[in-house]
């Protein structure tokens, strides 16, 4: 029967470059590596076609008398597929080390990663408010986080006393146990955690009645955090090393707090600039006046024009929001807005008239209504 094309087996065009060829190879191998599917015959077989393709191909020599002669260019060279290698004079990891490494997730034909060294511990989140001044200006605030410590009692080693704690007699202490597979590529083996120390090494044979054998508790514990100045909503500020505790020696995790900042009652926020619409009497619009301008740092005298019209901008340089990078401050924009006077008595609108009057204005007053004369009469 005749050979399938090498190229046809990878998956792949006679352009493809040396790392198209391995990571073809890689995928096939993962999908139909023995080891992975026992007393499958189907995928055994498709194992060896890709073993004996990437065999060839990716040997640069090999592949360029395939390309020119075919089958009959690369026939008595050793490319006898995954049942054909003799293992003599040949370096298998030179050619599946690193894919192999990949399948099984370690060099050296190992199967299986080792998931019992230090792990890093998970990072904690939370969430407080902060003032619109504090924002601004920055403060101190302690807050109460709630994660893993240490038990109390038995001081992490999760037994009632330390002659409690034994190593396990079935991986030795090691939290692996491990079986040696001998394969046409060499020795395969095959690295599990140990299901009886569930890779801890020790065996607690009286556990501790207060953490029950975990070693761990939640605690609260109150850490005081420094905001700095010019934080916003959504800003996070990390505390390295304040997070859930590692295992096996690892480190902690991180603490990372995130900011809300409560609106204030006349103060906007535009990225580092503060906003403020400040109501003005028609007087003071008309004939100019020194304001009293509230700012976050108290009030400043600025003096308007007369004829000021409602809805004009004026601005105080350097009155906003510190950078939170330290450099800079924005300002602050002041909105003046006209308030139309109400509920005025007869003399008022007496001058308004005779002003109207002297202007040239002529002014349609609205008549009082039926119910409105009758609020006169009995209000």
């Amino acid at each position: 029967m005749s050979k399938r094309d090498y190229y046809e087996i990878l998956g792949l065009d006679k352009n493809a470059s040396d790392q198209d060829i391995k990571r073809a190879y890689r995928k096939l191998a993962k999908k139909y590596h023995p080891d992975l599917n026992p007393d499958n015959n189907e995928a055994e077989t498709k194992f060896k076609e890709a073993s004996e393709a990437y065999e060839v191909l990716s040997n640069s020599e090999k592949r360029q008398k395939y390309d020119q002669f075919g089958h009959a260019g690369v026939n008595g060279q050793g490319a006898g597929g995954y049942g054909g290698f003799s293992g003599q004079g040949f370096d298998f990891s030179d050619i599946f080390g690193d894919v192999f490494g990949d399948i099984f997730g370690g060099g050296g034909f190992s199967q299986g990663r080792r998931k019992n060294g230090p792990r890093r511990g998970a990072d904690i989140k939370i969430a407080i408010d902060v003032t619109f001044k504090e924002a601004a200006f920055g403060t101190e605030k302690k807050v109460d986080v709630r994660r893993t410590e240490n038990c109390s009692k038995c001081n992490g080693i999760g037994a009632e006393s330390a002659n409690d704690k034994k190593t396990c007699n079935q991986c030795n202490g090691t939290g692996e146990i491990k079986q040696a597979q001998n394969t046409p590529f060499g020795q395969f083996v095959n690295v599990r955690t140990c299901p009886k120390c569930n890779g801890s090494g020790k065996i607690i044979t009286n556990p501790c009645s207060k953490c029950g054998g975990t070693g761990k508790e939640k605690k609260t514990k109150r850490i005081n955090i420094k905001i700095p100045a010019g934080v916003d909503t959504g800003s996070v500020i990390p505390l390295r090393g304040e997070g859930e505790p590692g295992e096996k020696g690892g480190p902690r995790g991180d603490l990372y707090i995130y900011m809300n900042v409560l609106p204030h009652e006349i103060f906007k926020r535009d990225g580092n600039d503060v906003i403020l619409e400040l109501p003005i009497t028609f007087v003071q619009a008309a004939l100019g006046d020194e304001l009293e301008v509230p700012t976050l740092e108290g009030k400043v005298k600025y003096k308007i024009n007369e004829g000021t019209q409602s809805g004009t901008v004026f601005r105080l340089k350097n009155k906003g929001i510190p950078s939170v990078r330290g450099y800079g401050r924005g300002d602050q924009y002041v909105k003046v807005i006209v308030e139309v006077p109400k509920n005025l008595n007869e003399s008022q609108k007496d001058i308004l008239r005779n002003f109207a009057e002297k202007t040239g204005e002529t002014v349609h007053e609205q008549k009082k209504g039926f119910f409105d004369k009758v609020k006169d009469v009995f209000g």
